[in-house]
């Protein structure tokens, strides 16, 4: 089995290309990125890399097809994205990236898509695709009763160009799947953080455990402006995990999946968790314009909320590790890998 995973040479990717081939050592892998492997990534891969083939190239400008045509893909996890998002502090939220390449946006992550399914289409080999989609489709806000998951079905309203691209490719796909019988879904993912989350070029956003585990880990107090807001924080290894398991299921029975911890987890929670592994660790109040976290706790649901998780949990049997373990995992391979 020979899996193409676009956009892998950078954080969520690339866990999924290693986990690919750890779980199976006869499967092989093919990566497709505009950016070559960085030193970090070159370590991560170094030991699989016998069954590891790379293909640098930008999915939005020809050339790429004839080269992929060699390996025999079976099937795509397609993740290359822009990610713009400001990177959490208040002077870095008064700078909004999406001004700064708006068309590029959408040219990588819708036309990137388009392009990519074009390809897929003419494969006969071709067993599943899996698009890599994000929270980031959902409102701000939902559902109806405190408290409740946020479902697969509703509550989509992208006000934001990257939320716009990615339910844009979704439907693409669902059109893509339906014209020329694709066995093909979107996955749905939260704020994620774990291995090989990093700054590369097309992302230099760290979600909230990233900067609790390293502060942490410096042994610098964790400022904030609140401890009350909240988030569904998942491990990149149990979204590898999820996403190889829809690449084998014997069907999909939905077009979009959420992969996600399932609950809604506070700041504070993260910190003491971080304590337990690093005595010494606390959060401090602070002004927002000197919080190295800053977030609003009236952000509570919606995309910010706990994520509904039944779907693939019936289809695959695929949970996620709690949270508090996951974090602990996490501050364990920061230790033997930064």
């Amino acid at each position: 089995m020979t899996l193409l995973i676009t956009g892998a040479t950078g954080f969520v990717m690339s866990v999924i290309a290693r986990h690919w081939l750890d779980r199976d050592p006869a499967a092989r892998a093919v990566i497709l990125d505009q950016s070559p492997l960085d030193e970090a990534a070159s370590r991560y891969f170094a030991p699989v890399e016998g069954r590891l083939a790379i293909v640098t190239a930008d999915l939005t400008r020809p050339g790429w097809e004839a080269e992929l045509e060699k390996h025999r893909v079976t099937r795509i996890v397609h993740g290359a994205t822009m990610t713009p998002l400001s990177r959490g502090t208040a002077a870095e939220a008064r700078r909004d990236p999406e001004a700064e390449e708006p068309a590029r946006i959408m040219e990588v992550n819708l036309m990137g898509t388009v392009r990519l399914l074009d390809w897929a289409r003419r494969q006969a080999g071709l067993e599943r695709f899996i698009y890599v989609s994000s929270g980031a489709v959902y409102r701000n806000h939902g559902p109806d009763w405190p408290d409740e998951p946020l479902p697969e079905d509703g509550y989509v309203m992208p006000l934001r160009l990257y939320g716009i691209s990615k339910f844009a490719s979704e439907l693409v796909l669902n059109r893509y799947a339906e014209l020329f019988r694709l066995s093909a879904a979107s996955v749905r993912l939260p704020s994620v953080y774990g291995p090989m989350d990093r700054v590369t070029a097309s992302r230099n956003f760290r979600h909230i455990p990233n900067k609790v585990a390293h502060l942490a880990l410096a042994g610098r107090p964790i400022r904030v402006n609140t401890l009350d807001s909240v988030g569904d924080y998942l491990h990149s290894g149990d979204a590898a995990e999820a996403i190889a398991r829809l690449l084998l299921a014997p069907q999909l029975n939905h077009r979009v999946y959420n992969i996600a911890s399932g609950v809604a987890t506070t700041t504070r929670e993260l910190v003491e968790y971080a304590a337990e592994m690093i005595p010494g660790t606390k959060a401090e109040i602070v002004a927002p314009e000197e919080a190295d976290i800053l977030q609003d706790p009236a952000w509570r649901d919606g995309m910010w909320g706990a994520y509904e998780i039944s779907r693939i949990t019936a289809e695959t049997g695929w949970r996620p590790r709690p949270v508090r373990e996951a974090l602990h995992d996490y501050i364990q391979w920061i230790k033997a890998n930064e």
